[in-house]
C-alpha cells in the first residue's frame, strides 16, 4: 500500500493510493499526523484498506499536492554516513570527510537531520539559507521502523521494518566540514526533502533488488542498487537497537551511493532553478528545487 499526506485547497488529508485516487482515510486537525497514529496503533495498512472497502470518500490525486508522508517526524531523521563504497572512497578524497582516517568505515557512521528540515514533493528547497552556496544532492531509501524496538538481532529485523520512503539528504558541503560533524550541514530548513508516498513492506518486497538513481535537471548524477550497501539494513538496526530504543514512526536514511556533486573536479554545486529528481524501484520519485 502507498500511504500519502496531502493538501487539497489547504485542507490537509492521508490516506492510500488507488490507481488514480487518493482513498481518504483521515482528515480535519489531526490529519498531518495520521499515518503515524496508524503505525504506532500496530493496526497496519489492512485498517486503511478496511475504511476503503467500507466506502471511505476518494479524491482525484491530480487534484491533491502530496506532502511529506510523514510531515512531522516524532524524532530526528537517523542517517548512516558512507554507506556505499564508491561513496565512501570519493567521500573520503574530497577534502570534505571529517569523519575518520578510513575511507571505508569499520561500524556504520551516525548522524541526525533535524525534524524541521523534513518538506514534501516538488516543495522548494532553501539553498538560499546555505550563505557558504556548497549545496548538494545525496538521494537515499529511507526506511520507517513499525514498532519500539530494542536489541533487535539482524535475523529479526525486517520484522520490525512499516514500510520504505525516498529521501533526499541536501547538504551544505562547507557547514559539514567547517562543524566537524554533519547534524549543522545537513539540517537546514528544507533541507530533507521526503515521499512521495510510504510503501508498506509487504508491498516493498525485496529491497536489496531496488536501484536508486539520481538526476540534476535530467543529468543522471548516481545510480546503484540497494545492495551495494555497506552496512544493510538490518546491520544498521541491529546496531541502532542494541543500546537504544527505536519507536514506532522513527525513519532512518541508509545513506547514498557515489555521484554526489564534491565527487566531481570540480565540485557541481546545486544552484537556484536546479531540479533534483530521485527514483527508487517501487518507491515512486521525489522531485525538488532549488530556490
Amino acid at each position: 500500500m502507498k500511504l500519502v499526506t496531502f493538501d487539497v485547497d489547504g485542507k490537509i488529508g492521508a490516506g492510500y493510493l488507488d490507481g488514480d485516487q487518493i482513498v481518504v482515510c483521515a482528515d480535519g486537525p489531526d490529519a498531518g499526523r495520521a499515518i503515524l497514529t496508524l503505525i504506532e496503533s500496530g493496526a497496519g495498512a489492512a485498517a486503511w484498506e478496511k475504511r476503503g472497502a467500507g466506502g471511505a470518500a476518494r479524491i482525484a490525486a491530480q487534484d491533491a499536492r502530496l506532502l511529506a508522508p510523514i510531515p512531522q517526524p516524532i524524532r530526528n531523521i537517523f542517517c548512516v554516513g558512507k554507506n556505499y563504497y564508491a561513496h565512501a572512497n570519493e567521500f573520503h578524497s574530497s577534502g570534505f570527510d571529517s569523519s575518520g582516517k578510513e575511507a571505508v568505515p569499520a561500524a556504520p557512521i551516525m548522524f541526525t537531520k533535524a525534524t524541521t528540515s523534513v518538506v514534501g514533493p516538488d516543495d522548494i528547497v532553501l539553498g538560499s539559507l546555505d550563505h557558504t552556496n556548497s549545496v548538494d544532492y545525496e538521494g537515499e531509501l529511507g526506511v520507517v521502523i513499525g514498532q519500539r524496538s530494542f536489541q533487535v538481532a539482524k535475523a529479526d529485523a525486517y520484522d520490525h521494518v512499516f514500510g520504505y520512503v525516498i529521501i533526499n539528504d541536501v547538504t551544505s558541503r562547507e557547514l559539514q566540514r567547517h562543524h566537524n560533524q554533519w547534524l549543522v550541514g545537513k539540517s537546514l530548513d528544507t533541507f530533507c526533502p521526503m515521499g512521495p508516498y510510504i510503501v508498506t513492506a509487504d508491498e516493498a518486497g525485496d529491497v536489496t533488488k531496488m536501484v536508486l538513481e539520481t538526476r540534476v535537471n535530467d543529468e543522471v548524477r548516481q545510480h546503484a542498487s540497494v545492495a551495494d550497501l555497506i552496512f544493510d539494513i538490518p546491520t544498521v538496526i541491529e546496531t541502532m537497537t542494541a543500546t537504544m530504543t527505536m519507536l514506532p514512526g522513527d525513519i532512518l536514511a541508509t545513506g547514498t551511493c557515489d555521484g554526489v556533486g564534491i565527487g566531481y573536479s570540480p565540485p557541481k554545486f546545486l544552484q537556484k532553478g536546479d531540479r533534483m529528481s530521485v527514483r527508487i524501484t517501487g518507491l515512486g520519485e521525489l522531485n525538488n528545487t532549488i530556490g
